[in-house]
């Protein structure tokens, strides 16, 4: 029998007394067993990171970049093993796992870089008032204390790595909470941090139960959160933590709008084809993924063909082989979830286009039109495999329908006229515009996040950087200037 995986305890490695098991969803077999952290092994780890803030703080930028550049390139050398891991434990195609390690590798690299520029300091001249003369004001950022990073399963791998390495490269010890269905991937990540030099405590991966994380949210010794998972939980903790500093990136159901200028024939296949492959990717299992097709009426009806076609033609099947374009849902019941949201359309009134089928943890991809507002699926994040097409009378309904949703995380607009682009990114009430392309683009170096219930705060390595501390100024006084 395999032995239990150990968890990450202050750098080092610990088991607990109970373990959990993680199974794949596509075919039910075990992928590992994982050990679980202690109560007093949870308050070590705490105490620990907290001990170790100001060593931390302090630690040089070499040393800081040498480890994430070290992480970058083991994730790199171990791409094909991580990859394989994350498809086991998320039912996640292994083409999409290869693409999730080599996003990992990037936000570390990302990561170093923004190291060697950080905390220079910004310098200000005070003596344009009389009362300032021979002052000057040098600003620098230093961390608000240790984070509580929570990872989600759909990204198990990258959006652990978008709490880390920004911690590390401001110098904030990070306690990591990966997803209880998805923890072996960040267990790797430990793995490799253990091979760095950076100091002992300054970071853990506890694969801790979902319902022992209340106490780590309001624990003082973690003043900073890092959440990414359901808006339920995420504004749960908010409101649980009032003072401290929380990030929450959240769900969406992002609007692909197709408006009237895009409108070749090359156009058309593009948007189509973009469409299908990302309602899907994931099994549409993404905050960004597209959920609703609004396309201007005088292209709706030549669209509409090319997406149901594009929808079809995703090879559905074993996540393990690289011909597949969808796999399975994380478990059996959120692919039963999705089955009876889209049940609920129909009953009232949508109209199947394609899909519309459950095997066990596995949903065909769906397409659906006719779509009454009220029902869950026009409402809320599906969060599967399944599309909405609608068609709008001009530019100013398409934006106002994108705009009709509790979420705004990202939009992508079909459209070649720049000032319509300037102008959908004035309208739209989203965290991330694209242009000519489906909202599910994202740049791991970029600002990221949303409006409304799809969050508060940006993720993006400097921009979690900047969530991870805060301004503080020095005064000179007496200098000639």
């Amino acid at each position: 029998m395999t032995a239990p995986h150990a968890f990450w305890l202050a750098g080092r490695e610990a088991t607990g007394e109970e373990t959990f098991e993680v199974t794949n969803s596509w075919d039910g077999r075990l992928v590992g067993t994982v050990s679980v952290p202690t109560e007093a092994q949870v308050e070590e780890a705490v105490a620990a990171a907290h001990a170790v803030r100001d060593e931390f703080a302090a630690t040089p930028a070499h040393v800081r970049t040498a480890a994430l550049d070290h992480v970058a390139k083991r994730l790199t050398e171990r791409t094909e093993e991580i990859a394989q891991l994350i498809s086991a434990e998320n039912g996640k195609p292994i083409k999409w796992a290869r693409g999730e390690v080599g996003r990992a590798v990037s936000v570390f690299r990302w990561a170093a870089e923004e190291a060697r520029r950080f905390n220079a300091g910004d310098a200000q001249r005070l003596d344009t008032d009389a009362g300032g003369t021979g002052r000057l004001a040098l600003t620098r950022r230093f961390p608000r204390g240790v984070v509580l990073g929570i990872a989600p399963f759909n990204f198990p791998l990258n959006l652990s790595a978008h709490k880390v390495a920004p911690a590390i490269a401001v110098g904030a010890p990070i306690i990591l909470k990966p997803a209880p269905a998805t923890p072996i991937s960040s267990l790797v990540l430990g793995e490799i941090l253990a091979e760095t030099d950076l100091p002992a405590g300054s970071w853990s991966v506890l694969p801790v139960p979902n319902d022992r994380m209340p106490a780590l949210v309001q624990d003082e010794r973690l003043p900073v959160i890092s959440f990414t998972g359901s808006g339920p939980v995420g504004w749960s903790i908010l409101d649980s933590a009032p003072r401290k500093h929380v990030t929450l990136e959240l769900g969406g159901n992002g609007a692909a709008v197709v408006l009237a200028d895009w409108s070749s024939e090359a156009d058309l296949d593009w948007a189509a084809q973009r469409i299908a492959t990302f309602s899907n990717y994931q099994g549409g299992q993404s905050c960004i993924s597209v959920q609703r097709v609004i396309a201007d009426a005088s292209l709706y009806e030549r669209l509409l063909p090319k997406v149901v076609a594009a929808v079809e033609a995703q090879v559905t099947g074993d996540p393990s082989d690289a011909a597949t374009d969808v796999g399975p849902l994380v478990s059996e019941d959120a692919a039963k979830r999705v089955e009876s949201w889209v049940e609920e359309a129909v009953a009232a009134g949508a109209t199947l286009l394609a899909g519309g089928k459950r095997e066990g943890a596995t949903y065909a991809p769906t397409v659906l039109a006719d779509v009454p507002a009220d029902v869950t699926i026009a409402c809320e994040e599906v969060f599967g495999p399944v599309l909405t097409i609608a068609k709008a009378d001009d530019e100013d309904a398409a934006f106002a329908a994108v705009n009709d949703s509790p979420y705004g995380l990202q939009a992508g607009v079909f459209t070649h006229d720049v000032q319509t682009a300037f102008r959908a990114h004035r309208a739209l009430e989203v965290g991330g515009v694209v242009i000519g392309d489906v909202p599910s683009y994202r740049a791991d170096q970029m600002p990221y996040g949303g409006t409304k219930q799809s969050g508060v705060g940006r993720e993006g390595v400097r921009y979690a950087m900047d969530d991870y501390t805060y301004e503080r100024v020095l005064v000179l006084t007496g200098l000639g200037l």
